[in-house]
């Protein structure tokens, strides 16, 4: 997520109070979780053993809730609350701003794209050239689509990241999702599928792609151009899929995995980690195909091997 105005790291001291160790002439650009950030990005960590890590990253400004070595060219801000902090500088740069009529006055509809009945567009929406939205769908703020994208009825694009803080005594606390939804050009979805938006970054469907019906995005996945995703696929939150993957019937994919350019997954398999492209998988876990259906082989052959084993 990229700030409309580039906020000075001096400000940001002044305003929450915070130590600032570091390079005091650097300007916040943008804010972004760790597995996506930029430079100029602002990232967080309340957990020393995970300090290192987001030092390391793009990010050029770092929320700490405690003092560390500054790497050269960032600035470190220590504060009580860390999550905090980050939180409110999400909500003010995207704050909510509930809809009253059905389609909001700020969303940019072009004029040879075709809307149908009971569709609600929110703010900041874009909508390509000559893309079809079919009744009853709801798109959510700052959702981008492209020309020529066509999407069933019943859809849910831009929903809220299923993001939560959990704090020592087991309670959660709802993160503010300030990202977005991008849907490249020509690109398919069908009826009631559920797109879920960022919490601070991007969830990307490429150019081409094509899902089939009731398919869930999580929050933050970025599906490559030429994919083709079979009905009632679930992608958990930070995956990515690269180009010309395709995802047969049912299959489930966990958070925060890649499956590489030109995978095939067949239906109903369970992705637990991340697979390489070029090949075909099936299981659950999902294996490489030829060796899963030989380990099935020879599971059918254990009972018999069990009555030898005995006699």
């Amino acid at each position: 997520m990229k700030f409309p105005q580039p906020i000075p790291v001096t400000e940001l001291a002044r305003r929450f109070n915070a130590q600032l160790i570091g390079d005091k002439t650097l300007y916040a650009t943008g804010i972004n979780e760790i597995h996506k950030v930029e430079t100029g990005d602002i990232a967080f960590s309340d957990a020393p053993k995970y300090f290192q890590k987001t030092l390391d990253s793009a990010a050029t400004i770092i929320l700490l809730n405690a003092a560390a070595d500054c790497p050269p060219g960032k600035a470190i801000l220590v504060v009580e609350n860390p999550f905090n902090v980050y939180d409110t500088l999400i909500r003010e740069q995207r704050p909510f701003e509930p809809l009253t009529t059905p389609v909001s006055h700020r969303a940019g509809i072009h004029p040879t794209a075709i809307i149908e009945p009971g569709v609600v567009i929110a703010a900041n929406v874009r909508i390509g050239a000559r893309s079809y939205i079919q009744a009853n769908t709801y798109i959510g703020e700052y959702t981008y689509i492209g020309e020529e994208v066509s999407i069933g009825p019943n859809c849910i694009i831009g929903s809220d990241a299923f993001y939560f803080k959990k704090h020592p005594d087991g309670t959660y606390q709802k993160w503010r999702s300030g990202g977005r939804v991008i849907i490249e050009d020509r690109v398919d979805i069908g009826a009631g599928c559920t797109i879920n938006k960022g919490v601070s970054g991007d969830t990307i469907i490429g150019a081409g792609s094509k899902l089939d019906c009731q398919i869930h995005l999580g929050h933050g996945v970025v599906i490559g151009r030429n994919c083709l995703l079979a009905a009632q696929v679930g992608i958990g939150g930070k995956t990515i899929i690269e180009d010309n993957v395709v995802l047969y019937g049912q299959v489930g994919v966990v958070q925060a995995v890649r499956i590489g350019k030109g995978a095939v997954v067949l239906a109903g398999a369970g992705v637990s980690k991340s697979l390489e492209g070029g090949k075909t998988y099936f299981g659950a876990p999902a294996e490489e195909m030829r060796e899963k259906y030989k380990e099935l082989a020879a599971l059918r052959q254990l009972p018999e091997l069990i009555k030898k084993l005995y006699k």
